[in-house]
């Protein structure tokens, strides 16, 4: 399966040597069960207008984080918009992750704003509200990295809601069997997670700020994440 990876961002030069950048975070996650199929990738810059020619380019898509906002109105993100509905129309595969979430939902008619609870940082815990024949292994809760001010506030019609908890309650959802998108970042290792708090310290406050710096000593689910987007990819391809 080749995967193309719609990058909408760039982690920052001066920490690139240490994580690498947003693809290579992806990659490594997707890929570090030996055990697991055999994956190709092909990576298209949207924020430099690299998209792809068509859905079908791919076997399956993958959309990033980004620091930008699903609603904002740069030429790049408005055809993102256009590609996630082409997307959706010949049911390719996609998975949205953080910004990919977001703009999945907002490209297909579900509500964005930056949220009144302020940043999510750290590591949250997702209660799985319903369980698919690709969770597998079957967990009740997924842990995992987070970092977004905005979240989706109402999902697009016919989405199907796995998994929130208080303080982001639409945090994984399914649309129409092809689409899986998540507000968590898998993806992410905790020290890149803590560099990013690190950097936003004076806009996060010294309050959310050592919240999220504790929540690290968690242990996360990585590793279970990756798993269901192997089986969902598997399973929407099959479809």
């Amino acid at each position: 399966m080749q995967i193309g990876i719609l990058q909408c961002d760039s982690v920052d030069t001066n920490l690139q040597p240490q994580f690498g950048d947003y693809p290579d975070m992806f990659q490594r996650l997707l890929t570090a069960d030996p055990a697991g199929p055999e994956l190709m990738f092909r990576t298209y810059d949207l924020t430099s207008d690299q998209f792809p020619q068509s859905g079908h380019e791919c076997d399956a898509w993958l959309i990033t984080g980004s620091k930008w906002s699903a609603y904002d109105t740069d030429a790049w993100i408005i055809r993102a918009h256009e590609f996630v509905r082409e997307l959706h129309a010949h049911r390719r595969p996609t998975i949205g992750v953080c910004f990919g979430h977001q703009l999945i939902a907002r490209a297909l008619g579900g509500t964005v704003e930056k949220a009144a609870v302020g940043w999510g940082v750290g590591v949250h815990t997702a209660n799985i509200d319903q369980q698919r024949p690709w969770m597998v292994p079957q967990h009740a809760a997924l842990t995992l990295p987070v970092s977004h001010q905005d979240q989706v506030i109402e999902p697009p019609a016919g989405a199907m809601l796995l998994a929130g908890h208080a303080f982001c309650p639409y945090d994984m959802l399914e649309i129409d069997g092809h689409m899986l998108t998540m507000q968590g970042h898998p993806e992410f290792a905790k020290g890149y997670a803590r560099a990013l708090m690190d950097k936003r310290h004076d806009a996060l406050g010294d309050s959310v700020y050592k919240t999220g710096i504790a929540s690290l000593e968690q242990r996360t689910d990585a590793g279970v994440a990756a798993r269901w987007m192997h089986n969902f990819l598997a399973a929407a391809a099959q479809a």
